[in-house]
């Protein structure tokens, strides 16, 4: 097994490197998504478009699930790897595997058996709705791949792997894009088509996931019934408020949305550019708190808060720079993006309050993912639970509402933006406290 890679050396190029990985594979889930939905606009069935949309809502469901289970993973494994114990984190990786496959075979179990109500929950209703049922009872019998998939992956950056886990899931994606047509269009199967192209990359990215832990890093160990309870503790303390926060953000986002649709079809259209240009221009931030997650953890781990302290202050430069040259080159490109989304009047005065002026606020959204990072490896996840709920609430709505009271869409916007900057500033100042606090224990 690999040494803690993330003790020595310079705490900045760790995060520039785990941030570049996980970006990178972050952008080719984006790509194939979009080129998803392109292929299947070709068929010309709007149903089809809508389906997509109802299904995603019900997925999203498993793949939070998933990606509480692989913060586990990555929290614990760095820790007891920057501890030296690995042996205990290749049981770690073991017992953490086991319950992302019992948990996620259970959760599709019910979702399977329940595909056509939940569905009617979220709106889905005639042909859309029995379009996304056909796509669902492919896919959802795959989340445990997905789910094993996704921790397997968590465990090798918590080594320092994360090359190999952004291949992973760079593999993967191609194949999803390059074997998409072939389904829908060549054998035509339409929408079950790209549904088992999905599930084909799954098993892919499983497949190297699980050559990288067992091959070549060697992290599974025997399993051990004993070890087995006592860790079920401290996986189920990190995994279901990590969960949860997940969850919980969309919640924000709905009440976003309601507010903007009362303000007409054009700021609509602006708010739908808007969300398509911040996971492209922002994927860096997106991918921080992973990124980060394991360097604090090895170094936590090791009882470097000397080091911890300094990843999460240059996490915080790393965020600043990345966000104003980002948002730099939205000013200078806003022209040619209201072009490109052939926007006009209100759409395109959306489009361009967000390449002015709400861009540059990003940072302090990064800054609450960072902040996220510290507080799930240094074992305190309500923390990351409690200030997401926080802020899909009472730091959204409130501000939301008024802003949409004073000044319209614009004021929505802005609304959102004063309630990020709220929020990103109160769980950094807890962050640093954390820190401290951990600093004076371990010192007595």
């Amino acid at each position: 097994m690999s040494n803690a890679k993330f003790i020595t050396g310079s705490p900045f190029k760790h995060i520039f490197y785990m941030s570049s990985t996980s970006t990178i594979a972050l952008t080719f889930l984006f790509l194939v998504d979009f080129l998803d939905l392109y292929y299947l606009s070709l068929l010309g069935l709007q149903a089809v478009t809508a389906a997509i949309g109802y299904a995603t809502i019900i997925y999203f469901f498993s793949v939070s699930i998933a990606i509480g289970l692989s913060i586990a993973m990555s929290a614990l494994v760095a820790k007891s790897t920057g501890q030296g114990r690995f042996t205990v984190a290749k049981l770690l990786v073991t017992n953490i595997s086991i319950v992302a496959i019992f948990v996620s075979i259970l959760i599709a179990m019910l979702m399977w058996f329940n595909i056509v109500n939940l569905l009617s929950m979220v709106g889905a209703k005639g042909e859309a709705l029995s379009l996304a049922r056909d796509y669902l009872a492919i896919l959802l019998p795959v989340i445990p791949v997905m789910t094993l998939a996704m921790s397997l992956g968590a465990s090798l950056r918590a080594v320092g792997d994360g090359k190999l886990s952004m291949l992973s899931t760079m593999i993967g994606s191609i194949v999803n894009a390059v074997i998409d047509p072939l389904f829908i269009f060549t054998l035509e199967m339409g929408i079950e088509g790209a549904a088992i192209a999905t599930v084909i990359s799954h098993f892919i990215v499983l497949g190297i996931a699980i050559h990288g832990v067992h091959i070549k890093h060697k992290l599974f160990a025997n399993f051990d019934f004993q070890v087995f309870k006592g860790d079920l503790k401290d996986i189920v303390a990190i995994a279901l408020p990590a969960i949860l926060t997940n969850i919980a953000t969309p919640i924000g986002t709905a009440y976003i949305s309601y507010e903007i649709a009362g303000a007409g079809d054009d700021s609509i259209i602006g708010f739908s550019a808007v969300s398509r240009i911040i996971p492209i221009a922002f994927a860096m931030i997106f991918a921080m708190s992973g990124a980060i997650g394991p360097i604090i953890g090895q170094n936590y781990g090791a009882g470097l808060m000397c080091r911890v302290k300094e990843s999460l202050k240059s996490a915080l430069l790393f965020c600043c720079i990345y966000v104003s040259i980002c948002s730099l080159i939205l000013f200078f490109l806003q022209d040619y993006i209201i072009t490109f989304f052939d926007l006009a009047d209100d759409s395109a005065n959306v489009v361009a309050l967000f390449c002015n002026m709400l861009a540059i606020t990003f940072i302090f959204n990064g800054m609450m993912f960072i902040a996220n990072a510290v507080f799930n490896n240094l074992g305190k996840p309500k923390y990351s639970m409690f200030f997401n709920i926080a802020k899909a609430t009472i730091g959204t709505i409130p501000f939301v509402f008024f802003g949409a009271q004073v000044a319209g869409v614009e004021g929505i916007l802005i609304g959102q933006a004063l309630g990020s900057i709220f929020f990103g500033i109160v769980t950094v100042v807890i962050a640093f406290y954390l820190i401290e606090s951990e600093t004076k224990n371990i010192a007595i």
